[in-house]
């Protein structure tokens, strides 16, 4: 017994000994991987994961003090009052605002373009300038020009005003037409997009609930019928409150279509019907169909191509 005791003990010294060697060994080996050939330790570092955001990042940004710039997300919230100065990047940009600045041609707004960025100004920003604002890079190949639109940037702007919680219109009594195969859209934008809205119904007065009808709120355009009927006619507001007294907005008539969508009718007029050489002639061309629809017009006549 005390031979097999011996026996077991000088195993286990052995078995000790093989293990403190490998531990040396494997320390000396990661101490010899962490030199070169000038003795130096050389620290490894594993390499950074590669981010594919800059693919995606949006180029809108906004121009604050001091040449500090601000990327733009999906929506922004600024105060009325602040000249606002987005840039895009690019040597070819196009630019998209709310409509009405266009249409009435308003000298708040102005666009400039240089080598590397465009640029929109827009002065003394208020409530009714909130809506979405968008760029985008025109891609050229030749005289063929298009729009890239894996390069176009948005952000909504909100131009929170306490004492215009709804965006004002310009119409103070706007018609809806409600159709039984398309969504209709109660337009009443509100200028804080934490603002709670609700739809309400002149005569008789009530409040419209989604019980009723399917129907959604989206503060960038307003409230979504989806399945809009004929009781949903009559004379229509909206109504939102944010820390005070609650407001209302502009008047909406709704009228319910039942006819179904169709081509519209065009005709041609000329005046006067009969010229001769020289003479100028007035040409006009009428189109009749669904109000609310955008019509374009190209024109085909004889020596279209001839040049001057």
């Amino acid at each position: 017994m005390k031979l097999q005791a011996v026996l077991c003990l000088a195993l286990i010294w052995v078995e000790l000994q093989n293990g403190s060697c490998q531990a040396i060994k494997r320390k000396k080996d990661t101490e010899e991987s962490n030199t070169h050939s000038g003795g130096k330790r050389v620290r490894i570092r594993q390499p950074a994961p590669t981010s594919r955001k800059g693919k995606n990042q949006s180029l809108l940004t906004q121009v604050l003090d001091k040449g500090r710039f601000l990327r733009l997300g999906q929506s922004t919230s600024l105060t009325p009052g602040k000249n606002v100065e987005l840039r895009c990047k690019g040597s070819k940009i196009r630019w998209s605002y709310p409509t009405y600045l266009g249409t009435f041609n308003d000298s708040r707004l102005s666009i400039k373009h240089s080598d590397k960025y465009s640029q929109l100004i827009l002065t003394s920003p208020s409530a009714a300038d909130t809506g979405s604002y968008s760029c985008w890079v025109i891609v050229c190949d030749g005289t063929d020009c298009q729009k890239d639109h894996d390069r176009t940037y948005a952000s909504y702007i909100y131009f929170t005003d306490q004492d215009n919680l709804f965006v004002p219109s310009a119409i103070h009594f706007e018609i809806v037409y409600l159709r039984p195969d398309r969504p209709a859209v109660v337009p009443c934008r509100v200028t804080e997009p934490q603002a709670k809205a609700s739809l309400h119904r002149e005569v008789p007065a009530e409040e419209i609930t989604s019980n009723r009808t399917l129907m959604t709120y989206d503060p960038t355009r307003g409230f979504i019928l989806q399945n809009p009927s004929a009781d949903l006619q009559g004379v229509f507001y909206c109504k939102a409150a944010s820390r005070g007294t609650p407001q209302i907005s502009t008047k909406y008539q709704l009228l319910y279509v039942e006819v179904p969508s169709g081509a519209p009718f065009v005709s041609l007029g000329a005046s006067p019907e009969l010229v001769r050489g020289g003479d100028n002639v007035n040409v006009t061309c009428t189109v009749l169909g669904e109000p609310e629809v955008d019509v374009s017009f190209n024109w085909s006549y004889p020596g279209q191509n001839r040049k001057s």
